[in-house]
């Protein structure tokens, strides 16, 4: 069963992430696809708590029917690192696929054991329209085993998750940005501030 995995703080998610996974399950034979809200990224600090985090998701991609929102790196005593959810992930599932945008992927070989990675799951790189496809060459002639990764296509959707927080701060409209359960969650709860 091929399972496709998309991890990140999804803080909160947003239309780029749903543009992503929607390009991905018409892309490829996803019997499912595991979106993993990160429970304490090494690589970065996340203000907002972890369950916070998972229920966005939840609301975000209530209506994909074949997308499952997962807990494991939200676990105590949970992954922190990619590899290590990816191994945990194995055990469960045989045939995995990750999920990673294009400006993820250009520094992929700085990521924990990329070629374990490799081993443990094919790479499938969002790229968008206004992406410079070719900054990604050399990341990829630098991997072990470079025809597992392939290349979709995805609309441009010009948002991120710190221009949203930034937006909630001044008081500004984030409808446009995010699915509109996400956005009363994130009013209800007085997210973003402070």
């Amino acid at each position: 069963m091929t399972t496709g995995v998309f991890g990140g703080a999804f803080d909160p998610p947003h239309f780029g992430h749903l543009a992503l996974v929607r390009s991905a399950l018409e892309r490829f034979d996803f019997e499912r696809l595991l979106v993993v809200p990160a429970g304490d990224p090494p690589h970065k600090t996340v203000a907002t708590p972890a369950e916070i985090r998972y229920h966005l998701a939840e609301l975000a991609f209530a209506d994909m029917p074949q997308v499952e929102i997962s807990r494991i790196e939200l676990e105590p005593g949970g992954p922190r690192y990619t590899v290590d959810t990816l191994r945990l992930l194995r055990e469960r599932h045989d045939d995995l696929t990750l999920l990673l945008g294009a400006d993820q992927f250009a520094g992929f070989r700085s990521w924990r054991e990329p070629d374990a990675i490799l081993e443990l799951a094919r790479l499938a790189v969002a790229n968008r329209p206004d992406y410079e496809e070719e900054a990604l060459s050399p990341v990829l002639a630098a991997l072990a085993q470079p025809e597992r990764v392939s290349f979709f296509a995805i609309p441009a959707h010009p948002v991120s998750s710190d221009e949203i927080r930034a937006r909630v701060h001044d008081g500004l409209p984030i409808d446009e940005l995010v699915p509109q359960a996400v956005a009363e969650e994130v009013a209800r709860l007085g997210l973003y501030l402070d």
